[in-house]
């Protein structure tokens, strides 16, 4: 997933923004959905989404706080999730030098 939000520790950067890439994993018994065939029977990505791309508009400091919003959200909100990770990647970020990204990885 990609976003451009407005997170970071320095006052610029909740101002400026920036291109954060996402990547999330999630587990869940998936045979009564392979056998039904019905998207009411499988954990639906695209209600994940929307939480994610909800969770990426309030503004944090730490990627930290995002990702643990982010899979407390996704747990509350979502049924059939047995496991689930995210990494969230800030492109470019402002420490004085050349650097494509720094990320964190969280997972519950």
């Amino acid at each position: 997933m990609e976003f451009y939000a407005f997170h970071g520790h320095y006052r610029e950067e909740q101002i400026v923004g920036n291109r954060f890439l996402l990547d999330l994993e999630i587990e869940t018994d998936m045979s009564k959905a392979a056998e039904s065939d019905e998207l009411e029977d499988a954990v639906n990505y695209q209600q994940a989404y929307k939480i994610v791309k909800q969770e990426m508009k309030i503004k944090s400091k730490l990627l930290e706080n995002i990702a643990k919003r982010i899979l407390d959200a996704l747990y509350s909100e979502m049924k059939g999730i047995e496991k689930a990770s995210i990494t969230i990647r800030k492109m470019n970020p402002p420490m004085g030098g050349q650097i494509k990204s720094v990320n964190v990885t969280m997972e519950r």
